[in-house]
């Protein structure tokens, strides 16, 4: 298999600089989002699933892969395993004293993340935003704003397809006299505006800007102001999905506030 996943592309970023902080939130960012395949041990059920565990330098290893021509490739027979997404398997297995081993010995971003790092990532991406009410004076057009922070939002809000319109990015005054920018969603589906925050929320700490303010809000398409954001703002698109969306995910072992059992 000779085509290069986005976790691969993510890994040979961070390898190719080890002190680059921000390549290494990358690298951990393609693996909450992405759909991965656990081995093991027995096939699961609606709620519980026993990943197969290997022993190395006395800890434990989950083994995952993000194809499952990788999985089939390093098991060399027909076994059982789950597709999960990544966030979904990290709190799964956060606390537990088990690290991952991603796509060992069959593909380039073969790696082994401890233990310690899978509890970190569980508390990254358990990370809650917090709800406030400010008065904007004045919307302006973007400035000063990291490419790598709108490589970020362009990549979380692809995943969001079909949730929302549209969505805009522009610098804002408050009546407290605070500044800062915000991401304004217009039209969102029924019940999206807090999955949305969230993910916005991990563009940001994924990024590297996670000291940075980064407000977002939800708006109406006939809402005066969308006519302004629409003017000054920079535009995100939102794609069409395949299907119509269900936010939240209902599959099993989706959903990452109710993640499968360990067992």
């Amino acid at each position: 298999m000779n085509t290069q996943t986005p976790i691969d592309i993510a890994h040979a970023d961070m390898q190719s600089d080890e002190e680059n902080a921000t390549a290494r939130l990358g690298f951990y960012e393609r693996l909450s989002d992405g759909e991965l395949f656990i081995l093991l041990d027995d096939d699961a059920t609606d709620e519980t699933i026993s990943p197969r565990l290997f022993p190395v330098e006395n800890q434990q290893f989950a083994l995952v892969f993000d194809r499952e021509e990788r999985l089939a490739d390093f098991a060399q027979k027909t076994v059982p395993y789950a597709a999960l997404s990544g966030r979904a398997i990290v709190a799964m297995l956060a606390g537990q004293g088990i690290g991952l081993g991603v796509n060992l010995g069959v593909a380039p971003s073969s790696i082994l993340i401890p233990p310690d790092a899978v509890d970190w990532l569980a508390q990254t991406l358990a990370h809650k935003t917090q709800e406030q009410v400010e008065q904007p004076t004045e919307i302006l057009a973007p400035s000063d704003v990291p490419q790598h922070l709108l490589q970020a939002l362009d990549a979380k809000l692809a995943l969001a397809g079909g949730l929302a319109q549209a969505a805009y990015l522009v610098g804002v005054r408050y009546a407290s006299g605070r500044a800062g920018h915000l991401l304004g969603v217009v039209d969102p589906l029924p019940g999206a505006q807090s999955p949305m925050a969230q993910a916005i929320s991990e563009a940001l700490i994924f990024s590297g800007q996670e000291a940075d303010s980064l407000d977002v809000a939800f708006f109406d398409g006939a809402d005066p102001i969308c006519k302004t954001l629409s003017r000054v703002g920079l535009r995100f698109d939102l794609p069409e999905p395949e299907k119509p969306a269900a936010f939240p995910p209902k599959a099993p072992g989706m959903d990452p506030e109710n993640p499968p059992r360990l067992r």
